[in-house]
């Protein structure tokens, strides 16, 4: 078995209720589908949205062919929830057989694969604008790339890294460098030192989803 660990932390102000998900779907080959995703807003009305999103992502991942086309019919069912615009998402595709990733991105912040050594990988070649960005359908991107066995992969929400007034990619390299420290943690430990070190002491202002899979 893989071992997996997932975390849900609501923004402060948010009442338990949000708009960001995490799915981890087995499929039918022996494969495993992992996707996150981040709902514009908080509240009851995004969480309504985003139970609508995770559910149809879910169901694309089981019938498509890969993570670029069940995040194309993700973006034309989005189409038709409302709420749904600008929504983040990111799908990865882990095959065990051919010990590859393969994953595209809706926007959304690159997930993170570190291997045993210690480096971090940011898997962002296939990242494409938000659902619903375009007023036309257009084919979504995706890349593949190798894994080890012990490699973990990482996929979060922008509460895990998003500080107000500074730049996004010093929050990313705060969570590379402390999954490097953390590398030997098995996945529940290496979850909750994530959100020890990265989360605010007074909570975070936005939404958090996280999941560890160690490959």
């Amino acid at each position: 078995p893989h071992r997996a660990a997932v975390r849900y932390r609501p923004a402060t102000s948010a009442l338990n209720v949000c708009g960001d998900w995490y799915d981890l779907v087995d499929l039918t080959d022996g494969r495993m589908a992992i996707a996150v995703g981040d709902v514009v807003g908080h509240g009851l009305a995004a969480a309504c949205v985003m139970g609508q999103l995770r559910s149809a992502l879910s169901a694309a991942s089981r019938a498509s062919s890969s993570p670029a086309r069940a995040l194309e019919v993700l973006g034309l069912y989005a189409r038709s929830v409302k709420g749904a615009e600008s929504t983040t998402a990111v799908t990865v595709r882990a095959d065990w057989e051919t010990h590859s990733l393969t994953y595209s991105s809706a926007g959304h912040l690159p997930p993170l694969l570190l291997r045993g050594d210690g480096r971090v990988e940011f898997l962002d070649r296939a990242t494409d604008p938000p659902l619903g960005a375009r007023p036309d359908h257009v084919a979504r991107p995706e890349a593949t790339t190798d894994f080890a066995e012990g490699d973990t992969l990482v996929l979060y929400t922008d509460g895990l890294v998003e500080r107000r007034g500074e730049d996004i990619d010093v929050g990313l390299g705060r969570l590379a460098a402390s999954l490097s420290d953390h590398r030997a943690d098995e996945p529940e430990m290496l979850a909750d030192a994530l959100l020890s070190e990265l989360l605010p002491p007074g909570g975070a202002t936005d939404d958090t989803a996280l999941v560890i899979l160690r490959l």
